[in-house]
């Protein structure tokens, strides 16, 4: 019989530091509890080891995004007009310390619940961050192009921090969003989002304006930039295969990469 191997918060801090991750370090992690392996303590573990690996001189921070709270028609529900007026009445709105995570998995949801942590007020994409500089990453997360240089992403690639890929695929690297504002070509064009917020104390739905934001070419982008440059470090945390990047390295590529490849 095979003997399951249990990964520690202790195994995972050593396969952190062994893959470049140092005290005083700005880290962005995407990640997947599953990929770690059997882990002992769960995602408390690896919430506890990422925090102690970057130190109270670094930053951690995780995408804590709320897709749920999208307008019922957005992503073809299949509802009836009555069954979408019904969810648009009773949806509450965004409450950065109540409201769950949605696809985001077990670490970001266990991390934005501890306390200590930051999570900025976005209703539709918000971030949670822990450490020195959280306060500062996650405060003023405009409404309008919310993944722009002035988000909480624009924030970690001017404290030049770094994206962690724990086991997360290569297509969920939400930081590549913001060379998509930057690209010059057609594929940048304005959409709407609906979303309801607190407007004079009443909760209301309204607009706010963004770009059309993808990641269908995230994983190709990640690939070309991992054979072109030596900025990427890969390594195993547990179980999964884990990436350590530039954030600053990675976004300027993306950039130019976009411009010259997308339509």
């Amino acid at each position: 019989m095979t003997q399951v191997q249990w990964i520690t918060k202790d195994r995972i801090l050593s396969d952190l530091k062994k893959l470049g991750v140092t005290e005083g370090m700005t880290v962005i992690a995407h990640s997947s509890l599953k990929s770690i392996g059997k882990v002992v303590g769960g995602s408390v573990s690896v919430v506890l080891a990422l925090e102690e690996a970057v130190g109270k001189s670094g930053s951690l921070v995780m995408p804590t995004q709320t897709e749920q709270l999208c307008d019922p028609t957005v992503y073809g529900g299949g509802y009836s007009e009555e069954e979408v007026q019904i969810i648009r009445d009773g949806m509450p709105i965004f409450h950065p310390d109540l409201t769950p995570t949605s696809y985001m998995g077990f670490i970001p949801e266990t991390f934005r619940k501890q306390n200590g942590v930051h999570r900025s007020a976005h209703p539709h994409v918000s971030f949670a961050a822990w450490g020195k500089h959280a306060a500062y990453i996650t405060d003023i997360h405009q409404l309008n192009y919310a993944l722009s240089e002035q988000s909480p992403l624009g924030k970690i690639y001017e404290l030049d921090g770094y994206i962690l890929l724990l086991g997360a695929p290569t297509d969920s690297n939400s930081s590549l969003h913001l060379a998509e504002y930057k690209q010059q070509n057609t594929f940048k064009k304005e959409v709407i989002w609906d979303v309801k917020i607190a407007v004079d104390g009443e909760e209301k739905w309204t607009t706010y304006q963004d770009i059309n934001n993808s990641s269908d070419d995230f994983s190709l982008i990640f690939d070309d930039f991992n054979r072109d440059t030596n900025y990427v470090i890969e390594g195993k945390v547990g179980e999964a295969t884990s990436y350590l990047v530039s954030m600053r390295a990675m976004v300027d590529y993306a950039l130019n990469w976009m411009n010259n490849k997308r339509a």
